[in-house]
């Protein structure tokens, strides 16, 4: 398994431009996982439903399973968030990880910059970060920059800059 992450200020295009590479990197035959990092209290499942009230009921873990998917959803009741290395353990095997979030975990990244959102790049202290994708002008960029808008060679960059998990340190 190879991983490579998503980098960005909220509002600047992960998700979008997640959603976008996904569908060209599968249709090429990869695997594809991805772990999203959220920094607010989420809920995956809806009240009232069996699983929830097993949650609520004080499950540490509920897996729900059907003939199309399953989920399992783990209570951290108090525990410490997992690492990203953790979580990433706890992945089925497939060809590449894509990590949105964990903006300051040491793994290789792509930088997504919008101007419009007012926050500065990230790249210049983040060493991991190896690209830099807007459609903004961005004359003061230190890394290699990519159209957002060139998915395909956005795709090929991700594949190229994408470590194997072992080699992660």
């Amino acid at each position: 398994m190879r991983v490579i992450g998503l980098a960005g200020w909220s509002g600047s295009g992960k998700t979008t431009l997640l959603a976008r590479l996904i569908p060209l990197l599968t249709g090429e035959g990869l695997r594809v996982s991805t772990i999203k990092h959220a920094h607010h209290n989420f809920d995956v499942d809806k009240p009232g439903k069996d699983s929830w009230t097993h949650r609520q009921a004080g499950a540490s873990e509920v897996l729900v399973v059907s003939d199309t998917r399953w989920a399992l959803m783990h209570e951290l009741r108090g525990d410490a968030e997992p690492s990203l290395t953790e979580l990433l353990g706890k992945l089925s095997e497939c060809d590449l990880v894509i990590v949105e979030g964990f903006k300051r975990e040491p793994i290789p990244k792509i930088e997504i910059w919008r101007a419009e959102v007012g926050k500065p790049l990230l790249h210049p202290d983040d060493p991991a970060i190896v690209l830099l994708t807007s459609d903004d002008p961005c004359p003061q960029a230190c890394v290699p920059i990519l159209p957002l808008s060139d998915l395909p060679a956005l795709a090929r960059a991700v594949l190229s800059a994408a470590r194997p998990i072992g080699a992660l340190g």
